[in-house]
């Protein structure tokens, strides 16, 4: 890439697109309009499909494909990501002994804040992406039927938001579909180059959701120096163009962005959740267990506040969400941003505004340019 001229890299040709920015597969949030418009901006817009079941899945690629006509991805989980342990040999209560202990307690934060906790069961079907006689979802038969999905639809992008793709490498292959995986450390960088994929995604601690405990500044280079010929994107906490020319400074071939974008309007998050990123500061989240059961980088809220003050323990993935569920369903549905603020990185305090995903992607475009120039300028 020419510094200061033209974004360009080999990503680009890779995937087919113009510019290597991509959008984030945020779960729920990256749907067919907000990917459709980063990719006919020209990037790489990603759905963020790790909850929805695989008639849903169907729906969202069908959407994306009547809405541009460019390349675009899917990212979901993959079952070595999360699973059921089987706890029969442990000793002490399990994960599901201690559900109904938690339920009791997510039920008094609910009385205690106003949200009607009248009928649990009806908040979690709110929640569900999937329809009867599919797969429970995080289990492994909901990840092989969204597989199935991806391989039937011969999307043109997959990628892994958590695990390994080698399995399904074959018949990703067979259909020509470009493969990506996201990593959040070295030896998992390693894992997943072996099954001969294209690009590695290293997405730092500053990110939103679930993310490494290596901060980005140090992740993207080691992963970087690791993978080889293996095209890298750098990730977490880079919402501006300053931090695309700093990855690429750093050895990245372009960047996975997920928070700039959740701040569009094309963006599947409720109003209140985007006010919350607009208003935030750069100490506006927290890394909690509390939403998924795995540690994920949240704004700051009165449920995640709650198990700090109260010495909550959250159960494991899956089993959290059970917890959690409900909870957020009543929150969404009574507009508490005070309660569920949503998923974001570190970089939130630098978005004033929501806006269009073109001019938020144009932006990132021309800034990182302008970085690049300025650096350039500066060392010559």
């Amino acid at each position: 890439m020419e510094l200061g001229m033209n974004l360009s890299t080999r990503v680009c040709e890779i995937l087919e697109i113009e510019k290597p920015i991509v959008l984030a597969g945020m779960g729920g949030a990256s749907c067919p309009a907000l990917a459709a418009a980063v990719s006919n901006a020209g990037g790489l817009g990603v759905l963020g499909a790790a909850g929805c079941g695989p008639s849903m899945l169907r729906d969202w690629i069908k959407e994306t494909r009547e809405l541009t006509d460019k390349p675009f991805g899917v990212d979901t989980l993959l079952p070595a990501s999360v699973r059921r342990a089987n706890y029969d040999d442990q000793e002490g209560p399990t994960p599901q002994d201690l559900i109904p202990e938690r339920q009791e307690f997510a039920r008094e934060f609910m009385e205690k804040e106003g949200l009607d906790a009248s009928d649990i069961e009806a908040l979690q079907s709110l929640q569900r992406k999937t329809i009867p006689g599919e797969p429970a979802p995080l289990t492994k038969e909901f990840f092989e039927a969204q597989m199935e999905v991806v391989i039937q639809e011969r999307v043109p992008v997959y990628a892994s938001g958590l695990g390994n793709p080698g399995p399904w490498m074959t018949d990703l292959r067979a259909n020509g579909t470009k493969v990506m995986a996201v990593v959040g450390a070295v030896r998992h960088a390693i894992q997943v180059k072996s099954s001969g994929l294209d690009i590695i995604v290293a997405q730092g601690h500053d990110g939103g959701g679930h993310n490494s405990p290596i901060g980005t500044m140090a992740l993207i280079p080691q992963v970087v120096d690791a993978v080889g010929d293996t095209p890298v994107l750098g990730a977490g906490g880079i919402v501006d163009g300053r931090g695309i020319a700093a990855a690429i400074m750093l050895g990245a071939e372009g960047v996975w962005i997920g928070s700039a974008f959740l701040a569009s309007e094309e963006a599947n998050i409720f109003d209140f959740q985007k006010e919350a990123i607009v208003e935030a500061t750069e100490e506006g989240t927290s890394v909690s267990r509390t939403v998924t059961g795995k540690p994920a980088r949240i704004i700051k809220s009165k449920w995640t506040e709650h198990w700090v003050k109260e010495e909550g323990d959250p159960l494991p993935m899956p089993f959290q969400g059970q917890i959690s569920g409900p909870v957020m369903a009543a929150a969404n549905r009574d507009g508490r941003g005070d309660i569920n603020p949503g998923f974001a990185g570190q970089g939130i305090g630098m978005i004033k505004a929501v806006r269009p995903a073109k001019d938020i992607f144009d932006e990132l475009v021309y800034g990182s340019e302008q970085a690049l120039a300025r650096t350039s300028n500066l060392l010559s």
